[in-house]
């Protein structure tokens, strides 16, 4: 399925942090341009999915997939803020973070602290549960009761994965964050503060347009870019020859290029994605701004081999649910029971 050069992913994994250091400084212009477009695209194409109401809810629904596309854009505008990528200036990368995490229904503070533990830990089997798809490996599966063997099918169904389960995340789950058990106020003021802010905009848009209208557009935009979203998520570390590794044998920079894939995407799609496929890059150096990491790959092409999935083979990602320890990659329900 993958193309895998281990001389990229493993021998010269570690040389990779230094190689990659010179491309971390970002550029203030660059930045304000790619968030300038994307929310004035954004903006223009949610009001022409309201003002095709007055013609066909069909049109309102057409218009609202590039109206999402644009949705994830933006949230990936805020991972990059996340990670500190997108201003030289903390204080401006985590305020611009807040208040996009209104529009994408994303606690911010809360999110960057959960993303920073997937980051940390991504591809670790003894540090799983933070951040990222549940995984269970095929002697863990085995053990299992029937009735958890079935939740854990139900989880892993891409109806639920990407339909079911992306709108209770972004609709529900993030409105109030428990599953953190966390104590930090910080936290708490986040999620609260994103849902007033949500609350704000929603209510002077149901002011003006009204309530019936509101919901006609905002849900299916915000749904779909939801599945959208958690699809990039997946394919980007469920792939079938990914990396896991217990506490012991964990390495970060082996993890990085090993276990995210080279989601190679059309230029189009590259951009209004803002690069994410690039993510084994992304994660070996999350300093890295999105506009620059295609700049990588232009200067070390042989980084443009490992783990590539094209999107024909990422379709077959979905069947993978097991990680088999003894053959050191994904398999599908089937697989497992050889």
């Amino acid at each position: 399925m993958t193309q895998t050069n281990p001389e990229t992913t493993t021998l010269l994994a570690r040389d990779w942090l230094r190689v990659l250091a010179r491309y971390r400084e970002p550029s203030h212009t660059r930045s304000f341009v790619e968030l300038g477009i994307t929310v004035v695209s954004f903006a223009l194409l949610w009001g022409a999915a309201w003002w095709a109401l007055s013609i066909s809810y069909w049109l309102t629904l057409a218009i609202s997939i590039p109206a999402a596309a644009f949705l994830v854009r933006l949230f990936l505008i805020q991972h990059d803020s996340g990670h500190g990528a997108f201003f030289r200036r903390r204080f401006l990368n985590d305020w611009l973070g807040r208040a996009i995490g209104i529009l994408t229904y994303t606690p911010y503070d809360v999110w960057r602290h959960s993303h920073a533990v997937h980051h940390a830990t991504s591809g670790n089997l003894d540090k799983r549960g933070m951040g990222d798809i549940d995984t269970f490996t095929v002697r863990e599966y085995q053990s299992l009761t029937r009735r958890q063997r079935m939740a854990y099918r139900l989880y892993r169904n891409p109806i639920v994965m990407f339909g079911v389960g992306p709108a209770y995340h972004f609709l529900l789950r993030n409105r109030l964050p428990l599953v953190l058990r966390t104590t930090d106020w910080r936290q708490w003021v986040s999620a609260m503060g994103t849902n007033a802010g949500m609350a704000l905009l929603a209510g002077i848009a149901i002011y003006f347009i009204g309530a019936g209208a509101f919901f006609a557009v905002q849900l299916p935009i915000i749904m779909l870019a939801s599945s959208i979203g958690v699809w990039l998520f997946y394919v980007q570390h469920q792939f079938e020859d990914t990396y896991w590794a217990t506490d012991q044998a964990w390495d970060m920079p082996d993890a990085a290029l090993s276990g995210s894939s080279y989601y190679d995407l059309p230029r189009a799609l590259s951009w209004m994605t803002a690069n994410i496929g690039v993510h084994h890059v992304h994660h070996l150096s999350s300093r890295i701004p999105f506009y620059r990491l295609r700049e990588v790959l232009r200067d070390h092409p042989e980084l443009a081999t490992g783990n590539r999935l094209t999107i024909w083979q990422s379709l077959a990602c979905t069947r993978l649910r097991l990680w088999d320890e003894s053959r050191e990659k994904l398999v599908t329900f089937s697989e497992s029971r050889k």
